[in-house]
């Protein structure tokens, strides 16, 4: 199998590195020249380290550098079978492109998008076929990450999503599939990680260093949602918030923060700028946590509980399967646990109060609890048996 990836960043490059790994030969597309020169020393020096590690030995090694294609032409994706863009999310510049792209790949090359939150089908739709698109969303980086999500569009053709999961598997990868919906799964179900948190700041219940104290030290998280979001940029992370806020006809529980936002317009986007919610500069001084424990309790689960409800409501609405949903938050981004089976380990009637005593206290929309949620309780039933 031919592979064409568009977008020679971070994301593109990890991309390609994994399925020429998978023994398939990739053409790395860019328009620009210096973006694809930085994109195979970033390849090389990621094998490098693998083999210095002794994961790959350098025959490997120059078995994948052989396999890729470095191009600055879309006249070399004409024997592709499969192409994925991994370009800005912008869904007029992805459009443009596969209907560019459209015209120069054969007829039954499948034509996949790694948006982490448009829409797949209004992508499709510039397509003379759109029924050989879909979704194929990796993680960053995407090396590293196991998980990728597959998203059928309405328009994709009967059987294409399960070829394209098997496909996947090939890789190396844990494949999920989740309906055409804003964020998909994990953009969707994480968003109240940072926004919850952010509320809470934004209250003076805690400060930044507090909450993420308690959403690693008591929670169990690889990262606070204030280093996570640091991590991530907030050019990033504010902008898919925003997305998934407006993707959803403007639903409270997806409101983004005015914090969150000045620091995106200061130019403080995390570490990759030295300044966000925290000072990345060097010498500067780094906040202490208040280790108060019935403090951080409340804390993390009142978080934990949005993020619950916000799993419950994507399995009610059938964005994923139950095991998909658990398997998405667990590979995609690290949480210690299922958020289903932590529901069931809390006990559904515990999660439910919480969250109807915030919806008593703010009586806003974003604290409305899913109705699976309500009718489980009432049946006195689990998640998982």
């Amino acid at each position: 199998m031919i592979v064409g990836i568009i977008g020679s960043g971070a994301m593109g490059a990890g991309i390609a590195q994994v399925i020429a790994t998978a023994g398939h030969k990739v053409h790395l597309l860019d328009k620009n020249s210096q973006a694809l020169e930085r994109a195979a020393q970033q390849i090389k020096k990621a094998l490098g380290k693998l083999s210095s590690k002794g994961k790959l030995s350098e025959i490997a090694v120059m078995d994948i550098t052989d396999r890729l294609h470095f191009t600055e032409s879309y006249q070399d994706f004409g024997d592709c079978d499969l192409v994925i863009e991994a370009v800005v999310e912008d869904l007029q510049v992805k459009q443009n492109l596969f209907r560019e792209v459209e015209m120069i790949v054969p007829q039954d090359c499948i034509l996949a998008s790694n948006t982490s939150s448009l829409s797949i089908a209004s992508i499709a739709a510039a397509c003379q076929k759109p029924e050989r698109c879909i979704g194929i969303h990796f993680f960053n980086p995407a090396p590293l990450m196991p998980l990728v999500e597959v998203i059928p569009a309405v328009q994709t053709q009967a059987g294409l999503a399960q070829e394209i999961k098997e496909m996947v598997e090939s890789w190396g990868k844990t494949p999920v599939l989740a309906k055409d919906t804003p964020g998909f799964i994990v953009n969707r179900v994480a968003r109240p990680f940072y926004g919850e948190a952010l509320r809470i700041l934004e209250e003076g219940i805690a400060d930044i260093a507090t909450i993420d104290w308690a959403m690693t030290e008591l929670g169990g998280f690889k990262m606070g949602p204030f280093t996570l979001m640091d991590f991530i940029g907030h050019d990033v992370n504010y902008r898919v918030t925003e997305s998934v806020f407006t993707s959803f006809f403007y639903d409270p529980r997806y409101k983004p923060s005015f914090t969150q936002k000045r620091l995106f317009e200061a130019g403080y986007y995390g570490r990759k700028s030295e300044r966000g919610f925290y000072d990345y500069r060097e010498g500067a001084p780094q906040p202490e946590p208040t280790k108060d424990e019935a403090l951080g309790q409340t804390i993390l689960h009142r978080v934990l509980a949005m993020l619950i409800n916000e799993a419950a409501d994507a399995l009610a609405l059938n964005v994923a399967s139950k095991e998909d949903l658990e398997l998405a938050m667990t590979k995609g981004v690290n949480y210690p646990k299922g958020l289903l089976a932590w529901a069931d380990e809390l006990g559904l009637p515990t999660v439910l109060e919480t969250l109807d005593s915030l919806y008593h206290e703010y009586h806003e929309d974003r604290y409305r609890a899913s109705p699976l949620l309500r009718r489980m309780v009432r049946e006195n039933r689990t998640f998982f048996p």
